[in-house]
Parts: structure tokens; C-alpha cells; sequence
């Protein structure tokens, strides 16, 4: 069993091996593959750019060619998925694709949070398109400042500001909280016994390779 994952974080790595361990999969099941200055060029860009949109994309089909199957951790570039998955053999998931399914399964509001604004666009096009097959309504909103705490490395700050828009979220009354980035994922820990626990991508992205993988 090998999970290839492509990460625009570091930190992201734990988050990931954390979700593997929950879950029951093997040790060293996860590979992780770490581009940085993917997501760099993207917030230089504005957005995910076409060239930037083909290169992860050909980072995908790379990392295929050695794996089971890939994991794409990256809401940023998560349209690049669709690209990748036509040129590989094994599956390419879309970490925020499978959350979005997920999150609108129970209908009702959904908040989406998150903490770029380079996710925005795409986040809501997926959510959106995700909920066409429900009554889900999706409310994708942006946390201001949190992303300069998450790049000046102040981590606490960052993962309280998150619980607390969580809580602000669920107080006008959504059903679903869902984390855009898997760097917010410890943020649901912070939150009150009183809330649900917002949903994240990793857990979400591995149930959905451990599926794939034993389908085929």
C-alpha cells in the first residue's frame, strides 16, 4: 500500500499521519511529496493560474507512476486533480473534493471556512457544485488575518482565530462546518463541547483512498 500525498505545507505532513493512525492504516503507508512553491506562485498570481494549474498537475502524474494512488492536499491547486486523473493510471483524489461531498450530504447550511484567498474561488465552485444534487446551501467565508498568523508561524493564533469563526459560524446557524485547508484541522479541537466537530479534508481524503484501493 502506497498513498502518495502532495502537500503546499510541511505542517500538513503531521495532520496527515495523524488522520493514517486514526484510521488504522500501516505505518509508512503515506509518501509524502512537499511543493511549496506551488502554492507561493499561486498567492504571487492572485489565483491558480493555468501554467501553475499544469505543472501540479504533471507533479501528479509523476507521483502516480510509484503509487497506489495520490492524494492532492491543496485546496489552492485541487482543480489540477482533473487534469492529473486523465493521464494516470491509478486515482488522483481531490482532498476538498471529497470533503465537499461529504459536507453537503446532510443538507442545510454549510459554512465553508477558510484562510486563504486563493482557495476562495475554487472552494466555492466545488462546494456549490457538490450541493446541486442536495438542498445543501453553502456559505464559504473567508477568515480574516488568519492567513498572515499561519506564514508568520504563530500557530496557536492562527488555530483559535479558525475556532473561533467556527463558533461564530454554527451560532448563525449552520448545519456543517467544513475546514477549506488542511492546515486548519486542529482548530476543531478548540471548539466547545456545545459544537460539532467542523469536517476536514485529511481524514476525509484517506477514507476515500483506502475505498479506491480496495475496490481495485
Amino acid at each position: 500500500m502506497k498513498i502518495a500525498c502532495l502537500h503546499t505545507a510541511e505542517s500538513n505532513i503531521a495532520i496527515y499521519e495523524d488522520a493514517a493512525r486514526k484510521l488504522g492504516l500501516p505505518s509508512g503507508a503515506l509518501h509524502h511529496h512537499v511543493r511549496a512553491d506551488l502554492l507561493f506562485a499561486a498567492e504571487r498570481a492572485g489565483a491558480l493560474t493555468p501554467e501553475i494549474e499544469a505543472e501540479t498537475a504533471a507533479v501528479l502524474q509523476q507521483l502516480a507512476k510509484n503509487s497506489d494512488v495520490v492524494v492532492l492536499n491543496c485546496s489552492t491547486l485541487g482543480p489540477a486533480a482533473s487534469l492529473a486523473v486523465d493521464a494516470s493510471e491509478v486515482p488522483v483524489i481531490r482532498a476538498d473534493g471529497v470533503l465537499a461531498e461529504n459536507a453537503v450530504k446532510a443538507g442545510g447550511k454549510v459554512t465553508v471556512l477558510c484562510t486563504t484567498e486563493t482557495t476562495i474561488a475554487p472552494t466555492t465552485r466545488l462546494f456549490e457544485e457538490a450541493a446541486r444534487t442536495t438542498d445543501a446551501k453553502i456559505d464559504v467565508r473567508l477568515i480574516d488575518g488568519a492567513w498572515a498568523l499561519f506564514r508568520a508561524g504563530e500557530q496557536k493564533a492562527y488555530l483559535a482565530r479558525i475556532a473561533e469563526a467556527s463558533e461564530i459560524a454554527y451560532r448563525e446557524g449552520a448545519r456543517t462546518v467544513a475546514f477549506a485547508q488542511a492546515s486548519m484541522t486542529d482548530a476543531a479541537a478548540l471548539l466547545g463541547d456545545e459544537y460539532a466537530r467542523p469536517m476536514s479534508g485529511p481524514t476525509a481524503a484517506l477514507e476515500a483512498a483506502m475505498t479506491v484501493m480496495i475496490a481495485s
